[in-house]
């Protein structure tokens, strides 16, 4: 095994700070309109549903935000590194 460490590839590194902010804002407001919708329901309908509506509605803030807080964190696996080559097998630099 060699001492050199590895070099995660640039197809294994996570989604930039800002994309992943953006997907989860996205998600946390589909989540907020879902909840507002149940809300909306609860009042409209009798019965059974209207208790599954008003149980979805105070449930869904917290579901919401545990998924928005759920980051995208990919690993940097083993498989997907690349390890730097050995000395005598790189190419000599532009220097003569």
């Amino acid at each position: 095994m060699s001492d050199k460490p590895s070099v995660p590839s640039a197809t294994n590194l996570p989604a930039s700070p800002k994309g992943d902010q953006s997907i989860r804002m996205r998600n946390y407001t589909i989540s907020m309109t879902i909840r507002t919708l149940c809300f909306v329901l609860a009042i409209f309908t009798h019965g059974w549903i209207r208790w599954v509506f008003a149980i979805a509605a105070i449930l869904l803030p917290y579901v919401a935000v545990v998924l928005a807080n759920a980051s995208n964190q990919r690993r940097v696996d083993v498989r997907g590194s690349v390890r730097p080559r050995r000395a005598d097998q790189q190419l000599p630099s532009g220097r003569s």
